[in-house]
């Protein structure tokens, strides 16, 4: 939704009818991941996609059908169906693609605009099938597991909104098939991934960079103000001259955050591991060699933590990728992250 907030505001502004299409399933090699959108308006306009433009002439059509009858429509394409040579998905994927009036958005999409512009996770249930008076309404679930919108789930809505909050955890949106209820498809937008860096030096410069590409909020940490300049990291998100165990525990430690570790003083490392492991900090890693990280280890345990939050910490940090450089090492740890945070599998589906 963030990528097309700007065509779809300009379109209601001007009273436009929109349509509305999302990925809510995809399977082999279907080139866009659930949750991607695409907008279009009866004089034309397009904003986002849904494939790689294998299937958008045919869910503009299907998209021409919802704008003029008001009802959605839900639309497969794969090898396997007859008309996937005719839309193009010829690659070997398939797709299932939710179309739906912008109308079905228009009592919360207020809420849900002000939400991805506070950068504040949430969670959008939409019905696939059911009951008449239940399609085109909508659920917010927040991720304290407050609800706003109007859908009405009647004795599902516990086990909804907590698959929802699952969904959310895993930064994925599935279908839930209801037995003996609607089948509904739960769309999330969880908080953007945070960086935090404690230590101003050379390192945290591309590391800076390389996370910003990747779609991250940067941090940084450093109490030492010589260092922790503009000048130094003009990329950075925030910058932070404040201890680190002080300013970590200023901060929501959870599924959202990676700590990296990287200045090779105890004075700073440690302290603001002690915070970060035995937080819910989805990555914990530190700079240093074998040997520094056996004596750091010595030190975390006299400190108290404990052998499962000391088997957190990723040390010596990064891939083993051989790079020696500031850049190559920035590499290896932008590396883990990722791969820590695609570690779990995306399921497309879940079960209320």
């Amino acid at each position: 939704m963030r990528d097309v907030l700007e065509s779809l505001e300009r379109w209601r502004e001007r009273g436009e009818d929109i349509a509305v299409a999302t990925v809510i399933n995809t399977w082999g090699s279907a080139p866009r991941p659930v949750g991607s959108k695409m907008v279009s308006t009866r004089s034309g306009g397009i904003a986002g996609s849904v494939s790689a433009g294998c299937v958008e002439n045919a869910v503009l059509e299907a998209g021409e059908n919802v704008m003029a009858t008001g009802q959605p429509r839900l639309l497969h394409y794969g090898v396997a169906d007859d008309t996937a040579w005719d839309v193009g998905l010829a690659c070997g994927g398939e797709i299932e693609i939710f179309v739906e009036p912008f109308s079905a958005l228009e009592s919360v999409y207020d809420q849900i605009k002000s939400y991805l512009e506070a950068r504040e996770p949430i969670a959008v249930v939409s019905v696939l099938n059911g009951p008449p008076q239940m399609m085109n309404r909508k659920l917010i679930v927040l991720e304290d597991g407050r609800t706003e919108g109007t859908l009405e789930l009647g004795e599902h809505r516990e086990r909804v909104v907590q698959a929802a909050l699952n969904l959310l955890m895993r930064e994925t949106g599935g279908v839930i098939d209801l037995e003996g209820g609607p089948t509904l498809f739960v769309e999330t937008y969880p908080a953007a991934p945070r960086l935090i860096i404690v230590g101003a030096v050379h390192i945290a410069e591309a590391l800076i960079t390389m996370a910003n590409a990747a779609g991250f909020d940067t941090i940084l940490v450093d109490p030492r103000s010589a260092f922790a300049t503009r000048e130094r990291f003009p990329e950075v998100n925030q910058l932070v001259r404040e201890w680190p165990d002080k300013a970590l525990s200023k901060m929501k430690l959870n599924h959202s955050a990676y700590v990296v570790v990287l200045t090779h003083d105890p004075k700073l490392d440690d302290p603001a591991l002690i915070t970060a492991l035995q937080s819910g900090a989805r990555y914990v890693g530190a700079l240093g060699s074998k040997r520094t990280n056996r004596l750091r280890i010595e030190r975390l345990r006299e400190a108290g933590l404990t052998e499962e939050q000391l088997a957190r910490l990723h040390a010596p940090i990064g891939l083993d990728l051989g790079g020696r450089t500031p850049p190559e090492i920035a590499i290896s740890v932008m590396a883990e992250i990722v791969q820590v945070r695609n570690a779990e599998p995306a399921e497309a589906a879940a079960t209320a």
